[in-house]
C-alpha cells in the first residue's frame, strides 16, 4: 500500500461496489488508480518501491532455494504480484484476496494494466478467501509469506485483520512457512512493538527496511525467518 498522492483534478469513480467486509470503492485521480474501502483510502498506484521491497527481501533471505513458493497476501493495485511475477526465479505464486471486486478489477477491469501479464503467468494462482482465516485453516505451506493486507500492524482499517499480528495469526503464519521460510509483512510504518510480537512468536533473524516517502514516516517491511 502506498500513500495517497497530490493531484488538482477530481477523482472519477470507477466502480463502487457491497462487499463482504463493506464498500470498496476503484477510483481513478489523475494518472493514478486508487482503492478505497469503507471510505478510507488504501492504496494507489502511485509508486510501488515498498511493495516491491516486500518481495524482493523474501527472496534474498531464501538464499540459494531453488523455485521457492510465495504466498502473497492481498492483490492491491498489483505491485507485488507483478514484481514476483516477472522474476523467474520464484515458483508458484500464490495470491490470497478476499474482496471478489478487487479481482475482478484485476481480471476484467482497469487494473488490468498493473497484473494482466502476471495473471496470465501459469506459476500464478488466485484464492479468494480471507487471509488471517488461511495461514489457520490451510493444510499448504510456503517458502515465502509476502503479506500486505491493511496499513500494517500499528494502524488496521478493518478491525478483524487485527488478527493477522496477533499472536494466534503470527502462529498461523509460522505453521504455513516451512523450515527456514521467510515472513515478510507490509507496514505504513516502522513498528518496534510488531518487532517483538516476532521474537516472541518464535521468528528468528527479525529486521526491519525502510522505504522513505515523500511525507511523513517511511514505509516499513517487516522480515523474519521460521527456525529450520
Amino acid at each position: 500500500m502506498t500513500a495517497a498522492h497530490d493531484t488538482l483534478e477530481t477523482p472519477e469513480v470507477l466502480d463502487r461496489r457491497e462487499g463482504p467486509y463493506g464498500e470498496v470503492v476503484l477510483r481513478r485521480h489523475g494518472a493514478l488508480l486508487q482503492i478505497i474501502a469503507n471510505g478510507c483510502f488504501l492504496m494507489d498506484t502511485s509508486d510501488g518501491r515498498s511493495e516491491r521491497l516486500l518481495v524482493d527481501a523474501a527472496l534474498d533471505a531464501l538464499d540459494e532455494r531453488a523455485a521457492p513458493e510465495v504466498l502473497i497476501g492481498g492483490l492491491g493495485v498489483g505491485f507485488s504480484l507483478a514484481h514476483a511475477a516477472a522474476n523467474p526465479r520464484w515458483g508458484r505464486i500464490t495470491i490470497v484476496e478476499r474482496e471478489p471486486a478487487v479481482i475482478d478489477w484485476h481480471r476484467t477491469g482497469p487494473l488490468a494494466e498493473m497484473s494482466a501479464a502476471a495473471l496470465a503467468d501459469p506459476r500464478t494462482h488466485i484464492v479468494q478467501t480471507d487471509l488471517v482465516a488461511y495461514v489457520q485453516e490451510t493444510s499448504a505451506t510456503f517458502d515465502a509469506l509476502c503479506l500486505d493486507i491493511d496499513n500494517g500492524p500499528g494502524w488496521t482499517v478493518t478491525e478483524d485483520n487485527d488478527g493477522l499480528y496477533a499472536p494466534a495469526g503470527l502462529a498461523g503464519c509460522a505453521r504455513t512457512l516451512r523450515p527456514g521460510g521467510v515472513l515478510a509483512v507490509w507496514s505504513a510504518e516502522p513498528s518496534p512493538d510488531f518487532e517483538g510480537s516476532l521474537q516472541n512468536a518464535g521468528f528468528q533473524q527479525v529486521r526491519t527496511e525502510e522505504v522513505p516517502v515523500a511525507r511523513g514516516v517511511p514505509d516499513a517491511v517487516h522480515l523474519a525467518v521460521r527456525p529450520g
